[in-house]
């Protein structure tokens, strides 16, 4: 299972290790996405970070809506399938999206696509910043709950 982790603040006062793990998932501004896999190293990676993001489990589905809608390759332009199908082992963004989603993929196995997906502030905004989502917040693990924040994001700038 792949997961999608997304930064929801900057890292003002943050420790050198805390900004150097974000680093380390890409995750180098405020409302950009990763999809990543799910393992304990990446597990233990955003629990050190988890008052700077928030994450939960990602399905095929919503990793084909972000691919779709945010996906970039190298010089700005828009994921294709023909860009897929021309620079990967897969016949468009659906199938990849399938295997990211089993971890059989990763996004390094498109040449020249953009690791980080850019995303909008959600539509009507965070509910808290400063507290976790079992708190009320929007920090942390989420679980499936990841799907409504990343699709308000998505749908942010449309």
């Amino acid at each position: 299972m792949a997961i999608i982790a997304v930064r929801i603040r900057g890292t003002t006062l943050a420790s050198k290790e805390v900004i150097d793990t974000l680093k380390m998932l890409n995750l180098t501004r405020a409302n950009h996405c990763v999809i990543i896999s799910d393992n304990p190293s990446t597990r233990g990676m955003l629990q050190k970070v988890q008052i700077y993001t928030t994450w939960g489990d990602a399905t095929r589905e919503l990793i084909a809506k972000l691919l779709v809608k945010r996906g970039q390759v190298a010089g700005g332009q828009k994921l294709t399938d023909a860009y897929i199908k021309e620079n990967s082992k897969f016949s468009s963004i659906w199938d990849f999206a399938q295997a990211v989603a089993a971890d059989k993929a990763n996004m390094k196995d498109v040449k020249g696509l953009k690791p980080v997906l850019r995303l909008h502030p959600p539509i009507k905004g965070y509910k808290s910043v400063k507290l976790t989502y079992a708190e009320g917040g929007d920090l942390g693990d989420r679980g499936k709950e990841i799907e409504s924040l990343v699709t308000r994001m998505v749908e942010g700038g449309t």
